[in-house]
This record gives structure tokens, sequence and C-alpha cells, in this order.
């Protein structure tokens, strides 16, 4: 873990000029296995679900303006992103596998860095990039870092090439993905430039980051993690997706629905099939129950009553999505704002303020 200090901190108004003349992108990237979220220096926040499959689309879109499935090819292999029955992500190779590679190719496109040279900050789960003793787990992190780094072509016809070239990841960095949420916790933007807000560096925090497939702990405590009361779960917003996939199969006795139409009806509570819409909110409300009521007992775990922390702030989407059920777990805990972005908003700041990026070189 970096150590902060005031001085990285003094006359520091933005990203180095040295950036700036190299045209050179800088985004936070969270490459989570439900949604990509990417933080950018002009303070856009972009989305897209990680979804994607292998195989073209074989779709023709009669509009251009109107598509909503990409192609990208990696390896020699083409792959589907967008509006697609993406194939699953909860797997432990996937930040470092092609189907990761594409999503986050077709994330930095809709970002809009098409055709340009990126700087990049990612994340890992706290288990996949520690081990319980504290020891970094260099292979994954080598492998995560080099697999971004592979080239990925958008696959675009003639007239459409112009629009679409592919984004080059030059430099790219792997930190714990609830850590990042520490960052843009204690880095402070203001009007008059960036600021390390003493008081929140120093205090003992904890960071519960609720994701996709994964729940992430971390304790921080005088710029130390706490080992013993940090890790993850492999249990988030995913797992509610597929409860409810089971309870659809079973009440309307379908062998197979899309995860299209799966994520649509967590959503909005409603499915649709043969023209119809059918309620199942109280399927989503059971998954959801189920859910909440493991992430209470692995946060009890860890992290106890909380009486000697100041803070425990909570990040994610799933944090979000869970604001009213979480709400009054400790007597000193705060829902970040905009918390699916927390971590990708720190992410971006460890690349422009803390880490030895090229592009701050000079």
């Amino acid at each position: 873990m970096t150590e902060l200090t005031d001085e990285k901190f003094a006359d520091t108004d933005g990203p180095s000029p040295s950036a700036q003349a190299m045209d050179v992108g800088q985004a936070g990237l969270d490459d989570g296995y439900a949604y990509t979220k990417v933080a950018l220096a002009d303070g856009r926040l972009v989305a897209v679900p990680s979804r994607a499959r292998m195989g073209s689309a074989g779709v023709t879109w009669i509009r251009d303006d109107e598509q909503k499935i990409f192609e990208y090819e990696t390896g020699g292999t083409v792959y589907s992103v967008g509006a697609v029955d993406g194939e699953p992500t909860q797997f432990d190779e996937y930040p470092g596998s092609a189907l990761n590679r594409v999503i986050v190719q077709h994330a930095l496109q809709q970002a809009g860095f098409s055709g340009r040279s990126v700087h990049v900050v990612t994340g890992l789960p706290v288990s996949a990039f520690y081990r319980n003793d504290g020891e970094q787990r260099r292979q994954v992190i080598q492998a995560k870092t080099n697999s971004l780094k592979l080239t990925v072509e958008p696959v675009v016809s003639h007239k459409a090439a112009h629009r679409m070239r592919k984004v080059s990841i030059a430099f790219h960095e792997v930190i714990p993905e609830a850590l990042a949420a520490w960052y843009d916790f204690v880095i402070v933007l203001t009007e008059d430039g960036v600021t390390l807000d003493a008081d929140r560096v120093n205090a003992p925090i904890a960071i519960v980051d609720i994701g996709g497939r994964t729940t992430d702990y971390v304790v921080v405590q005088d710029q130390g993690i706490v080992h013993g009361s940090s890790g993850s779960l492999n249990f988030g917003m995913l797992n509610v997706k597929q409860s409810v996939a089971n309870g659809i199969q079973q009440r309307f006795d379908i062998g197979e629905l899309g995860e299209q139409s799966i994520s649509r009806a967590v959503e909005t509570n409603r499915l649709r099939l043969h023209g119809k819409d059918h309620d199942v909110s109280t399927m989503v409300a059971d998954a959801k129950r189920e859910l909440v009521e493991r992430l209470y007992t692995e946060t009890r775990r860890k992290l106890g009553l909380g009486a000697e922390l100041d803070r425990v702030l909570f990040v994610g989407g799933g944090s979000a999505a869970l604001a009213s059920d979480i709400a009054n777990w400790f007597p000193n805990q705060t829902i970040a704002d905009h918390a699916a972005f927390a971590n990708a908003r720190g992410m971006l700041k460890y690349l422009q303020f803390v880490c030895d990026s090229p592009a701050k070189v000079g």
C-alpha cells in the first residue's frame, strides 16, 4: 500500500502537464463481474453491463445509431458485447480472461477513448489480491496487468471504421478494489485543487464493497490494512439473479431463460413471457433477503459492532441497491455518494495523484 503524505499533494491541481501534452487518456476502471464502471478525468462516470459472449452477433442493424451489440476480436476469436445473453463472469480467471478484455475495451469505447492510448488503474477482490498473511498474489496480479495490455480490435464495417478504432492500454496498475474506495474517501477534490484529508487518512475505517460476485471488506488504520478484519465473501448481487432465475424456472416450468430477461425481472420485478407481464416481486424480495442475511452475518464476523471504527463506509452497486436493507447496521455508517462508482473514482485518483505512471513523469 502506497503511503500518502501531504507532500504528494502540494501544488497539485489536476492531471500532470506531461499527460496532457501526450494526449494520454486517464481512467479509473472498476471492471466488475456485473458492471464495468469508468471514472474519467473530466468528471464523467460511465457504466456498461459486463455482458459478452463468444462469436459474432449475427445481427444487421437497420440504423447504425441504433446499434446495441458490438463485436471485438482478441487472440483470433470474435466476441459480441452489449445487448446479448452474456456468458457467466463468475469464475476465478475472469479478471485475466479474453471475456474481461473485450468488455473493458467496449467500456473504454463508450467512454470516448476510441483511437487513443490510455493509462488505467483497475482492481481485484481483496482475497484475490492478498493471501491471508497479507502477501500479494503476484502471479494473479501480473496476469491481470498483462491481459489488459493485449490487443483488442473492434470489428466494424469500412463505413464505421472512423467511429470505432482500438483503444490501447499503455499503462496499467492493479490495486485491491475496496482499497480504491478508501483512496476516493481520503483524496478530496475541491475547486482549488486536490487535498489529502488528514483526519480521514489517519482514522480507523472499514470499507464494505458489495459487488456482483463478491463482497469485499477492508479495514484501514494508520494507513495500514488490518488483514484479520479484511477479505472477501464470494456472494453478491449476481446471486440474486441466479436465485430469481431458479425460481422462475420452477414457477413457470421454463427450461432456460435469457440472461437479459432475468436481469430485467430483477430490476423491474416483472417478467414478460408470451407477451404478458408476470409479477415476480416476491421472488426478487426473497432473493435479496437471503443475500442481506448472508452479508449481515459476514459483516458482523469481520467487523463486530464496529465500536473502534470511526466510520463504516458502504460502497459498490450492491450498497446502492440494498440501501434500505443495510441502513441500520452501524451507528457510524455511511453509503458513499454514487456508491457504484466509488472504486472507479478512487482508482482514477490513485492514478492521478499517487502511483508513478509514465504520464506523470517529466
